[in-house]
């Protein structure tokens, strides 16, 4: 965050050439750090880091950038968006696996979740039966690997805590 922007009225809309704020984002026209021309980068109200930052369009006269506008930053807006919601999908892939694994007698729902604590991560395997019911839980390390062979192996080892 640039210094002069310390206290930020997010509820302010604002359309300028080169800053345009509404419906809780911000994009700002900066100088390509990379080359002669012109970047755009979309900032999330309350995020420090931009979620989105490209190439932006020089102007007519070929030194200045391309004002921004209504129907740019909305497709801007939806960008970022987009940008975001993959993140969050990759996260929640991340933290979260599931294996189905067939017993003899039912089939078997083993889950992980990671809880990424900076000072305590850790994480939950659990069992759910076939009626969705949760049959066992414990706490594993946060980088326990889950395979169907190890849903198995602690399916067979009667829920017992892996090592």
């Amino acid at each position: 965050m640039h210094n002069d922007e310390a206290e930020v009225d997010h509820d302010s809309t604002i359309n300028e050439a080169r800053l345009w704020r509404d419906n809780g984002w911000t994009a700002r026209v900066i100088k390509n750090e990379d080359d002669e021309g012109w970047a755009v980068e979309m900032i999330k109200d309350g995020e420090s880091e931009p979620a989105l930052v490209g190439p932006w369009t020089m102007g007519r006269d070929k030194k200045n950038p391309k004002p921004l506008d209504t129907p740019a930053f909305h497709t801007l807006v939806k960008t970022a968006s987009e940008v975001i919601r993959r993140h969050e999908q990759q996260l929640h892939a991340d933290l979260h696996k599931s294996v189905t694994v067939n017993t003899a007698t039912a089939s078997i729902t083993v889950n992980l979740d990671i809880v990424p604590d900076e000072d305590d991560p850790y994480a939950t395997l659990s069992a759910i039966d076939e009626n969705g019911e949760q049959i066992a839980e414990v706490r594993v390390a946060p980088n326990f690997k889950l395979t169907r062979s190890s849903a198995s192996d602690w399916i067979d080892a009667e829920y017992r805590k892996p090592r």
